[in-house]
């Protein structure tokens, strides 16, 4: 019985030795997991970091050119109706002259209120 008892603890013993063993492995195979699962993701931010910055310029490169459209619509506007303008302060500037006061009368009195 002794022998039995004594062949038993060695073997709990050599199986604790190699779950020690396998116990010490995974930890350094988790370690080197987590290292590697933070490279990865590492580089996962910097490819979005990329694309969010392709995406802003292709933006900003679509707002620019929208930008260049709408004022050189708003100068072909501003100049055809500038002249029609000219044309009715030239056929009547009486008129023309008291609308102009009478602009000025109110924008002066909305700045005084400030």
């Amino acid at each position: 019985m002794a022998r039995l008892k004594q062949k038993n603890t060695r073997d709990l013993d050599k199986r604790l030795d190699a779950l020690r063993t396998d116990l010490d492995q995974l930890q350094t195979d988790a370690k080197g997991l987590a290292g590697d699962a933070a490279d990865v993701a590492t580089g996962q931010a910097r490819a979005a970091i990329r694309a969010a910055e392709s995406v802003a310029e292709r933006a900003l490169r679509l707002a620019e050119e929208t930008a260049r459209g709408f004022g050189g619509d708003l100068e072909h506007w501003t100049n055809d109706n500038l002249d029609v303008a000219r044309g009715k302060v030239r056929e009547q500037p009486l008129a023309a002259l008291l609308l102009s006061l009478g602009i000025g009368l109110l924008f002066g009195a909305i700045f005084l209120k400030s």
